[in-house]
Order: C-alpha cells, then structure tokens, then sequence
C-alpha cells in the first residue's frame, strides 16, 4: 500500500486472544492435535505476511497469546483469523483485545539518521527478541496545537533518551482513524530491565505531559505457535506428579 509521498507501507496488527476455561477440560489428544493444526496455519500464512507469536501467560490475566501480524493489506489479516476461528481452536477463542495501526515515516527523525532507524521505515522490521512490550499510545490536542519547532525540540529529548537504551528497539506505528489509539508502541528486547528503565526515564521527559493514554500495556514473550499452546496445556504440556504418600508438599 502506497501512502502520501508515494512511500510504501505496512499494516500492523497485535491480537491479544484467550481461551476459555472449557479449553482446559478438553482430552489432552483433542489439545494435542489442536496445536499441530495451530501450528501449520501460523506457518502456512507466513507466506503472504509475517506473523510472530507470543506468550502472555504469566504475565497477563486477560489474555494468553498474542499474534504479531504485518502485511500489505487487510484481507490477509482477515482470512488468517477466519481460518483460525475455523480450527480447533476457534470455539474456545475470545479475543479480548485487536490493536491495529500502519506503518508511516516519522516527521521528527530528520535531524537523527542512522541506518535502519526506528521512524524512517516504512516496512514492520521484528528482530526477534525474546519479549515485545506492545501499549496503544495517544497524545492531547494541546499537543498538535505546539508549533513545530517546540514539538522537535520535546522529541528530540525523547529520541536522545531512547539513544541511551540501545538494547531495546522501538516500532511505532500510526493509527489515527484506524483503531481508537493514535499510536500503537512495540518495543522488542532480550532485556526486559533496560525496557523498565526506558519508561521510566521517559516518565520525566517534557513530551511525556501531553500523554494521554499508555495503557493497557502488555508483556510478550517470544514463543514458537506450539509453545503457545503448549502453555495452555496442549501438546507436551508437563504433567506434575502428586506427591508420594508421606512426602512433603512442595
């Protein structure tokens, strides 16, 4: 898809799902098989888009995956989750939360180049990490009413913190009259500590008080379609023996 400028860009998409508890109740064969299946659509599917899964359990309540979706338009999106919904999968499936947003060339990195930039791509790049932050991200009319000379000299500031965490990679992407955001924040890291301290740092810049929405925020840990499920007690999910008779509990 071709945006203003004639630069080409991407649409990007966090789906955030759960399964219901009756999931849970099903025969471990019926999981098992269901995971396999889970797995060959993810994979059958990253022909036409690149798709990257994670675990949120352990880290959320709401939700237990996330699909990590970028493609050329929405009809791929689309059909990827008809397809899921038709699965084993799909009567168990709740989808608590769709972040969904595109791919722009940032107005305020002229003054930061370098290669491979976070701002100047035009296409969704994971790395790959271990864990992806994601949040959905608004700003306060008072914000777009600042000329632009005082808007770059607050993200200057941002860009320079962001400098110090070179760890941690950032992925904006725009969804102004898309999704109810304006912005949706990915950040990938292997080092969730440097992530922590980002934010707050970030916390006491001067942009940050034109913040209007930063939440929810969701922790993802990288993990292959089948560990997904695995996690939710799919194939070779591992069983806890009861303790021996006269052993002590745990």
């Amino acid at each position: 898809m071709e945006g203003g400028g004639g630069e080409t860009r991407q649409w990007s998409r966090f789906l955030f799902a759960k399964l219901t508890r009756d999931w849970r109740a099903l025969d471990p064969a019926r999981r098992s098989a269901a995971a396999v299946e889970f797995e060959a659509l993810v994979r059958d599917f990253q022909r036409e888009l690149a798709v990257r899964t994670y675990t949120t359990v352990g880290t959320r309540g709401d939700a237990d995956f996330c699909l990590w979706m970028a493609g050329p338009n929405l009809d791929v999106f689309r059909r990827l989750i008809t397809a899921l919904y038709s699965t084993a999968l799909g009567p168990y499936l709740e989808t608590p939360y769709s972040l969904l947003a595109m791919t722009r060339r940032s107005q305020y990195v002229e003054q930061h180049r370098h290669p491979g930039q976070e701002g100047a791509r035009a296409e969704v790049q994971p790395s790959g990490a271990a864990y992806v932050f994601v949040y959905p991200f608004a700003k306060s009319k008072a914000w777009y009413k600042l000329g632009k000379q005082a808007r770059q000299g607050m993200m200057n500031e941002h860009i320079q913190i962001g400098h110090k965490y070179p760890s941690v990679k950032i992925n904006t992407t725009y969804a102004y009259g898309i999704d109810d955001q304006e912005f949706v924040l990915a950040f990938e890291t292997d080092e969730p500590s440097d992530f922590l301290d980002l934010v707050m740092e970030l916390r006491g810049s001067e942009a940050s008080q034109y913040t209007t929405l930063d939440t929810p925020s969701f922790t993802c840990q990288r993990a292959s379609p089948r560990e997904v499920i695995e996690a939710l007690g799919g194939l070779g999910a591992r069983q806890t023996e009861p303790p021996k008779a006269g052993a002590p509990a745990p």
